[in-house]
């Protein structure tokens, strides 16, 4: 990965390049921001930079995952009773040099494991306390990245903050993670946090119009829903014809929530609404519960007179998007978005799918009359 080609991000690269110019390298840091920020893209470019400042020819074998003295840890399940992430490298490597912004959701659907735990283990951390304690091959520098650090259980944590107190010489430890919630304090004292921002829509925009040819308009429609993501952003212009079915089930869950209230019967309509969602892979699943947070707060903003902002509306299928608005407002977009976030949750945890969703289903029927 090339500094020039990660979206943004000037400032950012910047520190870091001039950190290794003025030799100011700290040995264990820690990138916080989610995965469609750029963390990684930016800790291989950083990897490269130190590598290639030590031996030009090393610019290659990083960009290519296949450096002797660059190791990674990263989450897998427990497979033949170890967890270890060399028995899965040969996978996340194939999905990083595919997309470097890749989430963590998207490692969990790559080795279609939605149902097992995904975790960096003790055995992970012993693994690689006796690679490092070997010397270089190339006679440099040794450089771990540990994706998603946040995913450690506590014995790893335990065992890998030993690491952190005492690394061996000209070791750089780079770590990332969404947040530091799930990190142990000890370990954070321990490490310079870099605080990975979201892509500035400006800089997204002009990601998107160059890498994938995109028209101003849609680029524009896209960065608004995005985020500052850009994994979320390439996804959206993936989906296609799943924008299509989005907007069709949104329709059909509004209605349906509208109907119930009257007519009990309509249950039933949501019941296999939810059904149906539920037979879906969960990164679809997620994918649907962001479009409708982002459709509720189109309402909104359309209820509240700021239709400039309003950058998408639903008119298929003889949908009154006014009208529709007029039921979304401060009187009930907090706990239709606050259900939509909880699903997200349970699902992330591997709950029961057609639960969660006939249990979100039945809530829009109660939140969607609160019309203030």
């Amino acid at each position: 990965m090339n500094w020039e080609n990660i979206a943004g991000q000037e400032n950012l690269k910047k520190l870091l390049r001039d950190s290794i110019t003025e030799n100011r390298v700290s040995h264990a840091q820690l990138f916080v921001g989610k995965e469609g920020y750029g963390t990684l893209p930016m800790v291989l470019a950083y990897a490269k930079e130190i590598f290639s400042r030590e031996n030009e020819h090393a610019a290659s074998k990083v960009e290519h995952l296949n450096h002797l003295d660059l190791h990674f840890s990263f989450p897998v399940y427990t497979d033949n009773k170890n967890s270890l992430s060399k028995n899965k490298f040969e996978e996340f490597r194939e999905m990083i040099l595919a997309s470097p912004y890749a989430s963590y959701d998207d490692w969990t659907a790559f080795l279609d494991s939605e149902n097992k735990q995904l975790f960096i283990s003790a055995d992970e951390v012993d693994d690689q306390n006796q690679k490092f304690s070997l010397k270089s091959y190339e006679g440099g520098t040794k450089i771990l990245i540990v994706w998603r650090a946040d995913k450690m259980n506590i014995a790893a944590s335990n065992k890998f903050l030993k690491f952190l107190e005492e690394p061996p010489a000209k070791t750089v430890i780079l770590l990332t993670a969404e947040s530091t919630n799930d990190i142990l304090p000890t370990i954070l004292s321990r490490t310079q946090v870099v605080e990975v921002p979201r892509i500035h829509d400006q800089d997204l925009e002009n990601y998107l119009k160059k890498s994938f040819s995109v028209s101003e308009e849609k680029a524009r429609e896209i960065v608004h829903e995005a985020q500052g993501n850009l994994n979320d952003a390439i996804k959206l212009l993936q989906t296609g014809n799943k924008t299509d079915e989005f907007e069709k089930l949104f329709v059909q869950w509004v209605r349906d929530a509208f109907m119930v209230k009257k007519k009990p019967q309509f249950l039933k309509s949501i019941i296999m609404w939810a059904r149906e969602i539920a037979g879906w892979n969960r990164e679809k699943q997620k994918n649907f519960l962001n479009y409708c947070s982002e459709i509720f707060r189109l309402a909104l903003l359309q209820n509240y007179q700021s239709e400039p902002l309003v950058y998408k509306r639903i008119d298929a299928n003889g949908f009154n998007w006014t009208g529709f608005s007029k039921f979304i407002s401060g009187a009930n977009i907090e706990s239709i978005l606050e259900e939509i976030n909880t699903a997200d949750l349970h699902l992330t945890r591997n709950g029961n799918p057609k639960i969660i969703w006939t249990d979100l289903g039945i809530k829009l029927s109660r939140h969607i009359h609160k019309n203030s």
